[in-house]
């Protein structure tokens, strides 16, 4: 069974059945990128004696490998008028007992007249297993003689047809990780008590870490009474991931966390949410304008009792990962 379907790049791509299996061929510019055989007068591989050839041995993915090709077709597979193209996993000897290879790969045959390459790969990236049993994998129906055998299709130019494998293969290498969101996690409250507020004369003060989620975290005021033009205006308050240049290479971690000053006579608490994903390159989050100072020393609302202020992070949600 055959159709034909156009792909993305506009090239004249065809998907055919080979003994039950979906095989794909498309037209590409690169040449294969492990390995490129060149049969010469091509036309005295036909002799049904000769059967196959086959090539060299090459190295791709950890293993090696070689390209198998039957110009007249695999008669043990009842192949007439096509050439069977097949790749094969060589010095199998050296493998340990019970080895398995998990291989995704493309054969090739190039148009010598349009440069193109034809790749001819199984549909939905199919992946072969070479194991002791079964050593090769292909193409019965890889290329039909006639095709060959036309001089407008560049396949066969001066006698000379070319050949070509890309090997791809799959190691599994046991990495992963396990990634979930935490909600309420335990000992997720801390509170800061700040002495002698109105004293600080420092640009940035920060709290002693305190740890949620298996990660070290701090509060800091950026310049107590206020940050740049709200300077003397407002309070400016952050939460920071204190441990975030031990984390693994791009590695983030989100937090929703409130943000609060409490008040102590009303319990009135002056809060505001942050969400965000925290790393090595952004690891504050918060309000430049968190609270207005004339509120906070108000005494009256309850948020400043004798020049003494606590400051409160909740998180509410975080994320934990563990590599396996």
């Amino acid at each position: 069974m055959e159709a034909k379907f156009t792909s993305e790049k506009g090239q004249r791509d065809m998907v055919h059945m080979d003994n039950a299996v979906a095989i794909v061929r498309s037209l590409r510019d690169l040449p294969p990128a492990d390995y490129t055989l060149k049969l010469s007068s091509f036309s005295l591989f036909l002799n049904d004696l000769i059967g196959n050839y086959e090539s060299g041995v090459f190295e791709a993915g950890g293993y090696k490998w070689k390209l198998c090709i039957y110009p007249n077709g695999n008669k043990k597979m009842n192949v007439e008028g096509h050439v069977s193209c097949y790749l094969a996993i060589a010095d199998t000897e050296t493998l340990p007992p019970g080895w398995e290879v998990n291989v995704n790969f493309k054969l090739f045959a190039f148009d010598q007249i349009r440069n193109k390459y034809l790749a001819v790969q199984d549909a939905e990236g199919e992946i072969r297993r070479f194991h002791r049993m079964k050593t090769e994998w292909g193409f019965d129906h890889f290329l039909p003689l006639d095709t060959i055998n036309d001089a407008s299709k560049g396949y066969l130019v001066d006698g000379c047809c070319v050949f070509g494998a890309e090997v791809f293969v799959l190691k599994h290498t046991g990495k992963g990780e396990s990634a979930s969101m935490v909600k309420d996690p335990a000992n997720n409250i801390f509170t800061w008590r700040i002495d002698k507020f109105s004293a600080i004369d420092q640009d940035v003060v920060c709290s002693e870490e305190f740890v949620v989620g298996e990660h070290k975290w701090e509060l800091v005021l950026l310049r107590p009474q206020g940050h740049s033009s709200s300077k003397g205006k407002s309070l400016s308050l952050f939460l920071q991931l204190a441990d975030c240049t031990t984390l693994p290479f791009d590695r983030r971690v989100y937090a929703d966390c409130m943000l609060r000053i409490r008040d102590e006579v009303h319990g009135h608490h002056m809060e505001r949410e942050v969400g965000s994903w925290f790393c090595a390159s952004s690891d504050n989050r918060g309000y430049r304008d968190f609270m207005d100072l004339s509120e906070l020393k108000d005494a009256s609302k309850g948020f400043m009792v004798n020049d003494v202020v606590f400051v409160e992070a909740q998180i509410k949600l975080i994320s934990t990962f563990k590599d396996f």
